[in-house]
């Protein structure tokens, strides 16, 4: 194998008394595609910038092939000395690269070149920074978070113009699908150390609870060995005296293994207080526009939002998302139609901005309000270290100033702080910026034990696939016409349903204008009258439910026997398969009697 262009062996780096980095490694070869993944604070960002050289470790070799050019996407690229976009980017050229390169990134990115640096926006900037590192062509490619602030066509763009590089690469990405569909290869930054696996992030999360599992019942295996030879120590038979100082030498050496074994980090335990109950309608939208001048934002929308729906928003940066956010939460007054509220809705709302974050006050103090140790989660109180260390917060963090934390830890900080709040309507906007995968992971599952309602603005296409159950998006992926529609599902069923509505939304088109949703069966139904057989199912279906409940219920208790898999398979395959059966006829038991819920509500109501 040829030898790599760049790499990291047996990095140590400490801050503070914190070591971060204990025995890293890292090599990049020519045409890699190599992502790097851990928990926020792991150490991938510092590793990335000592490969890079913008980073001295304390211990450890870097080789570099002479000759290989690196481009370093940092998070936060300094444009200090540049007045526009354009001299920023062409900063990065050398002399026998391709000046048009630099315009061709720029125009694919949306940008002019023109942007005064002192004006850029989070995307913007981020932006800016893409076309300098891409528009070389280095031969690595070093990308730090390049997805953070970008809308989804950039994204795409992106994965489109990563790909058809010759350039080696190593990536850190909290985005599944952008690592899924350029990583060859995977390193995991995990207490200190690096490990390496030759597949792509796909297979990623098996291979690292498979490796936790094995590590564990390593330790458990240690323990057992301790605990036989402290037996042998206090009740064995006196042998030679040399043999028994040797065995008692090696009890002393597995006490210092087990002590000395770094067990992995925590996880964080992420609650939501939840408010009081909802009406089963939490917002019914009549035909609202939305226009700033000659730009129309928003055209003629409509829909029911139901207590429980899970509805991601989606479209181009600019194409009006916090507008129409701001629009069904009452939080702007449209210029024509009505949105009408629910009973009882308390909304809570987490912004991507982090406005509500102090850079200047504590982490203790923003969590309590400052003057006292305990947190109020709805009606509730907890001790602030305790709440702290829930979402993985150090005891000796509680001191530290806001503006001194990283990207991943303000972005838990918020969260914290945010979700202490009763709430039954949450409403996230980008809500997965910096968070880790283990994060994102309870994120998701806290939006699904959530039995509140979700409004969720993300360029997540794998977090909006997970959470949503449907998606409003502009009808056109141009989203030039204000014309927004309702699809069931995620992301990516979305995208197989959008061609079909586009023509019809089209300025000029029949109906343009009026395309409402194509999710909810109610509102297909809205101007018709319940018939003998929906009156009839309205009364049955909650009986059904209930019925379908129980049988799920005997279903588990009959899964829980112990050694049943191992006594009966045949039984318990059966007990899956009809688990399954049962929980897809509740959830199409539910979705009937919703619609037919919300049809009433309507009929009644006109």
């Amino acid at each position: 194998m040829a030898p790599p262009l760049l790499a990291l062996r047996d990095i140590y780096l400490t801050f503070g008394s914190t070591p971060l980095l204990t025995g890293a490694d890292m090599a990049i070869h020519a045409r890699e595609r190599l992502c790097v993944v851990g928990r926020n604070g792991s150490g991938k960002s510092t590793l990335l910038k000592i490969a890079a050289g913008d980073v001295e470790c304390d211990r450890g070799e870097r080789f570099f092939q002479p000759g290989t050019t690196v481009r370093y996407l940092s998070q936060d690229p300094d444009f200090s000395a540049f007045k526009t976009v354009e001299d920023y980017a062409m900063s990065g050229l050398e002399a026998a690269d391709d000046p048009h390169r630099v315009t061709m990134c720029l125009a694919a990115l949306g940008l002019t070149g023109a942007e005064l640096t002192a004006n850029l926006s989070g995307g913007e900037a981020r932006r800016a920074a893409l076309a300098q590192v891409l528009a070389p062509e280095p031969d690595i490619l070093l990308l730090d978070e390049p997805t953070n602030h970008l809308d989804l066509p950039a994204i795409e763009w992106l994965e489109n113009e990563l790909s058809s590089l010759r350039s080696a690469m190593v990536l850190i990405s909290h985005d599944r699908r952008f690592l899924e569909r350029l990583s060859r290869a995977t390193l995991w930054v995990d207490r200190g150390q690096t490990r390496l696996m030759d597949k792509g992030f796909g297979a990623f999360e098996d291979w690292r609870d498979t490796l936790l599992e094995r590590e564990e019942l390593d330790a458990h295996k240690l323990d057992r060995k301790i605990v036989r030879e402290e037996h042998w120590v206090t009740h064995g038979v006196s042998g030679r005296r040399k043999r028994n100082m040797k065995r008692l030498g090696n009890l002393s050496q597995l006490r210092v293994q087990r002590a000395e074994r770094l067990k992995p980090t925590g996880g964080v335990t992420m609650t939501v207080a939840e408010g009081e109950t909802s009406g089963k309608l939490v917002a019914r939208v009549e035909k609202i526009s939305k226009a700033y001048g000659d730009r129309v934002l928003v055209r003629d929308f409509s829909t029911r939002i139901a207590r429980g729906d899970r509805l991601g928003i989606v479209g181009p940066n600019g194409a009006g998302k916090t507008t129409l956010v701001n629009l069904l939460t009452g939080q702007l007054e449209p210029d024509s139609g009505t949105v009408k509220p629910g009973a009882n809705v308390e909304m809570l709302v987490v912004d991507q901005k982090r406005t509500a974050l102090d850079p200047q006050a504590s982490v203790k103090d923003t969590l309590t309000g400052g003057g006292t140790d305990v947190v109020a989660i709805g009606d509730q109180r907890k001790h602030v270290m305790a709440y702290m260390k829930d979402f993985l917060f150090l005891p000796e963090q509680a001191g530290t100033a806001v503006s001194r934390l990283s990207g991943g830890e303000r972005a838990r900080l918020l969260l914290a702080m945010r979700l202490r709040h009763p709430s039954n309507l949450l409403v996230l906007d980008e809500p997965t910026n910096d968070l880790d995968l283990e994060t994102l992971d309870l994120l998701q599952e806290m939006i699904a034990e959530y039995e509140g309602t979700v409004l969720v603005v993300s360029h997540d296409r794998d977090f909006l696939d997970r959470v949503c159950t449907s998606i409003i998006a502009p009808a056109t992926p141009a989203a030039d016409n204000g014309v927004w529609v309702e699809f069931a599902g995620g992301y990516s069923d979305m995208i197989q349903q959008r061609g079909a509505v586009a023509a019809l939304s089209a300025p000029g088109a029949s109906g343009a204008g009026k395309a409402k949703s194509v999710a909810p069966a109610a509102a297909n139904k809205a101007s018709s009258k319940l018939s003998f057989k929906d009156k009839h199912a309205l009364e049955t279906l909650p009986g059904e439910i209930d019925k379908l409940n129980g049988d799920i219920e005997k279903v588990n208790r009959a899964l829980a026997v112990p050694g049943l898999f191992e006594s009966d398979p045949k039984r318990f395959d059966q007990l899956v398969k009809l688990l399954s059966k049962t929980q897809d006829q509740l959830a199409q038991s539910e979705e009937r009697w919703l619609e037919l819920e919300m049809l009433r509500e309507e009929v009644e109501g006109s």
